[in-house]
């Protein structure tokens, strides 16, 4: 999966892999580590530390606990659920004490306070990232390993994350993978890029599309009126996760959803999907949409969909991709077993993964399981997608692809709410609005769309 590669990185130096999806970052990453997933070994090669050969087995695992910080691609998968995060993040190499843990949760914008007995379940996205991050950095790591460190943090955030790796940097050695571009050119010293066999890596501008257009049908597909999601603990005692957002989505539409990490956007989209209580109304085309997701019809399961910024929530590990879409397209359908594996390969070949229905999850590379939870949500055809940070584990390159299946799929009368806190992205968008201390703001209402029925509230 990964050819021959040599990379050296110095103490004080930051040193960026790059390439486009599916091309071996992470495996790399995990190669270097003697942690590659089962089924994967490494064949060839060593890996040294300080002049010295690091072994394999229990050689590699002592010296990964002692030297090593580690963010993997998804940290939701790496945080015990059962641990408070005070004690995920005493985990990590050296063993930090409390008043070292309170200060770098506090370094990357976190309230070490309101955090410090919660469990992941009860984080963002952002969130958990950045406590995955504090893991892996607060006992001050002789190697630092990073895998798409950003994916799900809003600009503010990635400032205090640059900051920290910064003042970390003169006692550090660090590899980084990731796609965002502006990040790697604020904090690398070198950069490795690994190509694909058959695809060449591009370092050009991303692709442009023609605008969406601007006649589509102005139906409501999905409204929102009122939606208040109670808080963590008792109804009364805990201040709202979301309080009064109305809004409404309309055929063919792209609204984009912007806010800083942990404001509730996640919490927005699990609501719609009916994962999350929550107090107002929903209607679905004009019908009142029942808020719990197993008081809702076969149909209204299929119209909306949800793809989780996180892919393990969609895909089963122990299922072939194949499998995972095929068996959602005939709970969607109603479809034989045989139309249903048909319709899985062709869906899978337009997010761009052909030939993949035969794989496991744990045989994709962070960007193409990605790319597979999407895949599940799309065979469904719904009406509404709510679509979370689903750009944010893909090259820049497949992240504009993925935008111009969404432009075609709308076409034909696809809703999209769309959680992003990529510009670029949110720029392809009609609307765009902004989450603010659990309420939209409808006053940073942008876009080619304004309207006065853009927000409805």
């Amino acid at each position: 999966m990964v050819p021959a590669t040599s990379l050296r990185v110095r103490r004080g130096e930051v040193v960026a892999v790059a390439g486009p999806s599916g091309c071996g970052k992470s495996t790399l990453l995990r190669a270097v580590l003697d942690a590659l997933p089962q089924g994967l070994v490494r064949t060839a090669g060593t890996v040294s530390w300080q002049g010295s050969t690091v072994g394999q087995g229990t050689a590699a695992r002592r010296w990964r606990r002692r030297v090593v910080g580690f963010l993997g691609q998804d940290p939701a998968t790496a945080l015990h659920p059962a641990l408070p995060v005070h004690r995920l993040v005493s985990e990590g190499p050296g063993s930090p004490d409390h008043t070292t843990i309170r200060t770098t949760l506090e370094l990357l914008g976190l309230d070490a306070d309101a955090l410090w007995r919660r469990r992941p379940h009860q984080l963002s996205g952002g969130q958990a990232q950045r406590v995955a991050l504090a893991r892996a950095v607060a006992g001050r790591p002789g190697l630092l390993i990073l895998d798409e460190p950003t994916s799900a943090l809003d600009c503010a955030t990635l400032d205090l994350v640059v900051d920290l790796l910064t003042v970390l940097r003169s006692e550090t050695a660090t590899i980084v993978v990731s796609h965002d571009r502006e990040f790697t050119d604020r904090i690398t010293d070198h950069v490795l890029v690994l190509g694909e066999i058959g695809r060449a890596a591009s370092n050009g501008p991303a692709p442009t599309t023609a605008a969406p257009a601007r006649n589509r049908p102005r139906s409501a597909v999905l409204s929102a009126r009122g939606l208040t999601v109670p808080g963590h603990g008792s109804r009364t005692a805990s201040a709202p996760l979301l309080e009064d957002v109305s809004l409404a989505l309309h055929a063919g539409e792209l609204t984009a959803v912007l806010g800083e990490s942990g404001c509730g956007k996640t919490t927005l989209l699990r609501a719609l999907a009916g994962l999350h209580p929550y107090e107002g109304g929903l209607d679905l085309k004009g019908t009142p949409l029942p808020a719990r997701l197993d008081a809702r019809t076969r149909e209204q399961l299929r119209a909306v969909q949800l793809i989780s910024q996180s892919p393990a929530d969609a895909l089963n590990p122990a299922y072939r991709v194949g499998t995972t879409v095929a068996r959602a397209a005939r709970l969607a359908h109603g479809l034989p077993r045989a139309a249903a594996r048909t319709r899985a390969r062709e869906v899978l070949a337009a997010v761009g993964l052909s030939g993949s229905d035969r794989l496991l999850p744990r045989e994709l590379s962070g960007g193409q399981r990605q790319r597979a939870a999407i895949a599940r949500a799309l065979v469904a055809e719904p009406a509404v997608l709510l679509a979370d940070e689903v750009t944010s584990a893909l090259d820049t390159a497949t992240a504009h692809e993925l935008l111009d299946l969404l432009d075609r799929l709308r076409a034909d009368g696809l809703a999209v709410l769309l959680v992003t806190h990529d510009r670029d992205v949110a720029a392809r968008a009609d609307r765009t609005l902004r989450l603010h201390q659990r309420r939209l703001d409808d006053s940073h209402t942008d876009g080619p769309d304004r309207s006065e029925d853009a927000l409805a509230r």
